[in-house]
This record gives structure tokens, C-alpha cells and sequence, in this order.
């Protein structure tokens, strides 16, 4: 089990890993932009719809990272009291009850607009943007996959963590 769930931890650790550099990526396009439309006057809606497919990127591919590292929200008025099997618990409930149907329902209702957008191979938000707004799209079903695979892995470490407590 403890496998498994490191096997399925290293995808959102790799992934987390890549998106570093795509935030220094969008960081230094920014920059570009800035420069050329300050400095030389010069304005692209193709490098701005770059820094949205990067940055839309960043947060959307980045959510299993950031629960793999336990740096996503958690309201934690009594949870931080508990105790470590409590804790065990209270997360095999959000797992189970909220964290998985939520993401289920959301694949299943982006799902069409997903399939339609790569069926007409949709193009740019704006006139001179990026043609590829099926790409763009495509990150909710990606981020509802990379949190259920991160959601597994912790369900997975949650049931290990209470065998090990002695439920």
C-alpha cells in the first residue's frame, strides 16, 4: 500500500517539479511584455494570452502538488487539537464524502465542454491570441485527475496512519 501511494505521490511531485519552471516561464514573459509595450511600444495579445495559459497552468496543475506538500487550505480550528488518529479520520471523511464526488462531478460536467472545444479544436480567446483554447479547457479535467490521484495516495497514507495507531 505504502507503495502505491508513493508511486502515485512522485506523478504530482514531478508535475509540481515542472511547474517551477513554468512560473519562472511566465515570470520572465511578463517581463517581455512590460518591456515591450513600456519601453518600445509594442503590444501582443499572444505573449498576454501566454502568461494566462501559464499562470491558468500554474494553479490548475499545481492543486495536487500543493496537497501532496500540505500547503492547500484547511480550516483547522479543532482539527489542529485532534489527535493524529482523529486527524486520520476527519481526512478519510473529506477524502471519501467530499474531496472525491466533488471532482467526480466536476469531470463529469466539464466533460462535454471539454470534448466539444477539442472536437472543433478551438481557438484563440482573443483575435491574435493563442489558437488553442482547447488546451486551455483541458486543464479541469487534468486538475480534477491530478487531485483525485493525490487523493487516493493520501486516503492510502491516512489508512496506514490508523493501522498504525491501532484502530
Amino acid at each position: 500500500m505504502e507503495r502505491l501511494a508513493g508511486a502515485l505521490e512522485r506523478v504530482n511531485s514531478l508535475i509540481g517539479n515542472i511547474l517551477c519552471w513554468a512560473a519562472l516561464a511566465m515570470l520572465l514573459l511578463q517581463f517581455v511584455i512590460v518591456l515591450l509595450r513600456y519601453v518600445f511600444g509594442y503590444s501582443y495579445i499572444f505573449l498576454d494570452e501566454g502568461v494566462l495559459y501559464l499562470h491558468a497552468s500554474l494553479f490548475m496543475l499545481g492543486a495536487g502538488y500543493t496537497f501532496l506538500v500540505n500547503a492547500h487550505v484547511r480550516v483547522d480550528i479543532f482539527y489542529a487539537k485532534c489527535t493524529e488518529r482523529t486527524q486520520a479520520w476527519i481526512d478519510l471523511f473529506g477524502h471519501l464524502f467530499l474531496l472525491t464526488p466533488a471532482l467526480i462531478l466536476l469531470i463529469w460536467f466539464s466533460w462535454p465542454y471539454v470534448r466539444g472545444s477539442w472536437a472543433i479544436m478551438e481557438g484563440p480567446i482573443s483575435v491574435g491570441g493563442i489558437p488553442a483554447s482547447y488546451l486551455l479547457k483541458t486543464l479541469i479535467p487534468a486538475y480534477c485527475v491530478l487531485l483525485l490521484i493525490q487523493g487516493i495516495a493520501a486516503f492510502i497514507r491516512d489508512v496506514v496512519r490508523l493501522k498504525g495507531a491501532g484502530a
